[in-house]
């Protein structure tokens, strides 16, 4: 029989995927009426892990901190949109598809982003191909598993029919244009390539009998602290962006809307969400002091002190780095990817469905 105190600690650690929803400014009720299987494909922004269970390459503390006080190979202080979003369903973490220790549990999906995966070129580790390609393994010896062992861990063929796919893809082809010294001009002339890259990536999942698509747009990479840090000659816009990197975001994310509107209407029953995580994150930087963060495009992690504290000798968790005090609202952690609080506040307006195209709930591939 468990003691009085660690009765309380297991109904606790049973409640925390409910108690984290309450730290989101709008939180949303799950109405999931069968377990939420999803399927993850993207970078850095979306990596749970992925690359140190790939590559081994380190990802050192004060990475983890704020929530899981150590290191899970996460580029942030805590938790990530993604594992936000998974809360919001009741939903646990996904694991890597790379973990092999731990005893990863696939039961509710499995996560293919990895660090500085992009489209392009094609056939290396990590580009989007290949993520796709680790899918049709993976979901091959998963249905041969559940045929041939009856495992009760793996997921079915209707699981994966009824799973979300979820795509966050294309900051890192844009950023790698930009850092190869490309015009303008000849960054723009790469767009089409990246999205018929995610349109080949969404139909082959369709064929695979993959139906609920979430596909998220970039982000402003001209906020970036990283971006605005390395390049020397800065045309700024009125919050002190760079505007050419954030006005070719912005043509590829017009591009992504238009593809997500051509496949809807191509794809029978098809459900294709597309949501403008760059207008949040824009507003985000633009009314920092609203929403009750201060200097939005300041590392948090990393060296050199304002306006920027970003240098590419010394990044967060190597040696040298300097990191705010916990509980510090910034917006960036590290210079390229967000903290916790500003994940969170990201996530609460995906989650309000305001962003998103057509109008629809995260929820809605498990609550029909």
């Amino acid at each position: 029989m468990l003691s009085h105190s660690l009765s309380h600690f297991f109904f606790f650690f049973l409640l925390l995927p409910l108690l984290s929803l309450l730290f989101l400014p709008h939180p949303v009720l799950c109405q999931c009426k069968r377990p939420p299987v999803i399927f993850n494909f993207g970078d850095s922004n979306s990596d749970t892990g992925g690359l140190v269970a790939g590559l081994g390459f380190p990802v050192n503390f004060p990475n983890g901190r704020t929530f899981f006080r150590r290191s899970t190979g996460r580029l942030s202080d805590g938790r990530l949109l993604i594992d936000l979003l998974c809360q919001s369903l009741n939903a646990g973490f996904l694991s890597p598809y790379l973990d092999s220790l731990g005893g990863p549990k696939f039961t509710n999906g499995a996560n293919f982003a990895v660090v500085g995966s992009s489209t392009l070129p094609r056939y290396v580790p990590f580009s989007l191909n290949i993520q796709i390609m680790q899918f049709l393994r993976f979901k091959a010896r998963s249905i041969e598993l559940v045929t041939t062992a009856g495992s009760g861990n793996m997921i079915d063929d209707e699981a994966f029919r009824n799973a979300l796919y979820m795509i966050d893809m294309g900051q890192n082809d844009l950023a790698d244009s930009f850092s190869k010294n490309f015009s303008y001009a000849q960054v723009v002339k790469r767009i089409p390539s990246v999205l018929r890259e995610i349109q080949n990536a969404v139909k082959t999942l369709y064929n695979e009998g993959g139906r609920n698509f979430w596909i998220h747009n970039t982000g402003p990479l001209g906020c970036l602290p990283q971006k605005l840090s390395l390049v020397q000659d800065k045309d700024l816009d009125s919050c002190g962006c760079l505007s050419a990197y954030n006005s070719a975001a912005k043509l590829f994310n017009e591009g992504l809307r238009r593809l997500c509107l051509e496949m809807r209407s191509e794809m029978k029953g098809a459900n294709i969400v597309y949501v403008d995580v760059y207008a949040i994150k824009y507003d985000l930087v633009a009314n920092s002091t609203k929403y009750g963060f201060s200097n939005p495009l300041m590392a948090c992690c990393g060296y050199g002190g304002a306006p920027y504290n970003y240098n590419i000798k010394v990044t967060c968790g190597q040696p040298g780095y300097q990191v705010c005090d916990e509980g510090s609202k910034l917006v960036s952690w590290d210079g390229i990817h967000y903290t916790e609080a500003a994940n969170t506040f990201v996530a609460s307006k995906v989650l309000s469905t305001a962003y998103s195209t057509p109008r629809t709930s995260f929820d809605f591939f498990c609550s029909g």
